[in-house]
């Protein structure tokens, strides 16, 4: 699911204020990235106990949505269709998808652990299998994902990040694919290596972001050439014979 669909989750991260723990930090990601071939970072994360109690109170009866207001947004999407030609439709699309270079995809794990992986956004969900493969603790047994709510299998491998509606970001669930009364496996569900990437973050400074633009640069104004305003265009006049 998209992120801004989900409950507010809070990481917990290491501080790193030492430039010389930034500096390592950026170095071990760095490494996990050669090693599993994209950029890959591992949190804990838990289900702010404020947002599980504003979902749980009653909405006031005039937020309701009701069958007028169904019906009214069905006709604006109707409206919207046949005022635009496919052709339009089709460039408006393209030039959407254009701009979304890239798809964060954070796999959560039964143990309140994260994944986040980076992909560019033509990928398909099968790289995302790919690469839990490489990660998982335990890669011999069948697993799947899944999104929620309500709970989904992702059985299509073949969408792209963008198609399947998880760029430029989203939240995929990992469970085990095991037979009726077989036990899950405890975790940790990553893989050592991976696992110490926990709360790991580059230095902002050396990882900027790639969508940003550089700032171009400052060119200084040519001083203005006008003649004051006092200052007139001496004309001869015409009686003047010389």
């Amino acid at each position: 699911m998209l992120e801004d669909s989900l409950p507010a989750l809070k990481r917990r991260r290491f501080s790193i204020a030492d430039p010389m723990d930034a500096s390592f930090a950026t170095e071990k990601l760095a490494a996990a990235k050669q090693n599993y071939g994209r950029e890959i970072c591992v949190f804990e994360t838990t289900i702010s106990q404020t947002s599980n109690n504003a979902s749980e109170s009653e909405e006031p009866d005039d937020l309701e949505f009701t069958t007028e207001d169904y019906y009214r947004i069905l006709s604006t999407k109707k409206e919207d269709k046949y005022l635009k030609t496919k052709k339009i439709r089709d460039a408006e699309a393209a030039a959407s998808r254009s701009r979304i270079t890239k798809a964060v995809i954070r796999v959560r794990f039964p143990d309140n652990h994260t994944l986040e992986a980076t992909f560019h956004p033509s990928e398909t969900l099968q790289n995302l299998i790919d690469l839990l493969v490489k990660v998982v603790a335990r890669p011999d047994l069948p697993f799947y994902l899944y999104t929620t709510p309500p709970k989904k299998q992702i059985k299509d491998l073949s969408q792209d990040f963008y198609s399947a509606g998880f760029a430029p970001g989203a939240i995929v669930y990992f469970s085990y694919d095991l037979p009726k009364g077989v036990d899950t496996p405890p975790g940790p569900f990553l893989k050592e290596d991976v696992m110490s990437l926990k709360g790991l973050e580059p230095s902002p400074a050396q990882n900027p972001d790639p969508d940003q633009p550089a700032p171009e640069p400052v060119v200084a104004a040519a001083p203005s050439l006008q003649k004051p305003a006092g200052e007139k265009k001496m004309v001869k006049p015409k009686w003047l014979k010389m």
